[in-house]
């Protein structure tokens, strides 16, 4: 769990600009902006430096430092938070997780054409064969309990080539602008805080997504 005081540190930093690039930056400077000493902003960027919050690097004319990935990340899971706290409808239609890695059985199913053509028929767009997938945390896991009254899209099972394929529904959603779609097949192995995502795009690339990437999905129908 990430220090009240360094999170403070790491969005003071990002509203100094240091979350498009570096930003030239001295302890004395931060301690000014923090109204603490610059000893005690020194050990602030250290702390954040070792949670790899930051990067830190000396030019000829003073300290650069930025936002890292996982500083962004860290700023992302308190963003959520207050959406939470501030915004209780909005809430009821958000999904918080992190990306994981799934067993690639998706790009399997979504790669068939029947469901290709059904996904796309109920959607409006030929998904991506491949899915997103999300642990949600466990605030969002308890939503997504109650999410059974949503407006479902069921797609009917087939039969081709002798073999017999289940059913699944689908419920539109929205990532990063994108529309998707979350996927449950009939027969689901996984777990209620696993959900997979379907897109006419592979989400991973289109929103330079890596495993344990915090991301917000917002279900668009209920």
């Amino acid at each position: 769990m990430v220090e009240a005081e360094d999170l403070q540190s790491l969005k003071t930093i990002a509203l100094l600009g240091g979350s498009r690039g570096p930003i030239r930056l001295s302890s004395q400077s931060l301690g000014k902006e923090l109204e603490i000493s610059p000893q005690t902003a020194s050990r602030r960027l250290i702390a954040l430096e070792r949670q790899q919050f930051i990067a830190r690097s000396m030019k000829p004319d003073g300290q650069y430092v930025a936002v890292t990935r996982e500083g962004e990340q860290a700023l992302k899971r308190e963003y959520a938070d207050y959406v939470r706290i501030f915004n209780p409808e909005r809430r009821q239609h958000l999904l918080t997780g992190a990306v994981i890695s799934g067993l690639g059985e998706g790009r399997y199913y979504m790669s068939i054409p029947h469901y290709k053509e059904q996904f796309g028929g109920c959607l409006g767009f030929e998904p991506f064969p491949g899915t997103l997938n999300i642990r949600l945390d466990p605030a969002s896991t308890e939503v997504r309990k109650h999410l059974d009254h949503a407006a479902w899209i069921e797609v009917p099972g087939f039969t081709a080539n002798e073999r017999t394929f289940g059913g699944a529904r689908v419920l539109p959603c929205r990532i990063g602008g994108h529309r998707c779609a979350i996927v449950e097949p009939s027969r689901t192995h996984y777990p209620d805080d696993i959900i997979e995502v379907i897109a006419g795009c592979e989400l991973r690339k289109a929103l330079n997504l890596n495993d344990n990437d915090t991301i917000e999905v917002e279900i668009t129908h209920d």
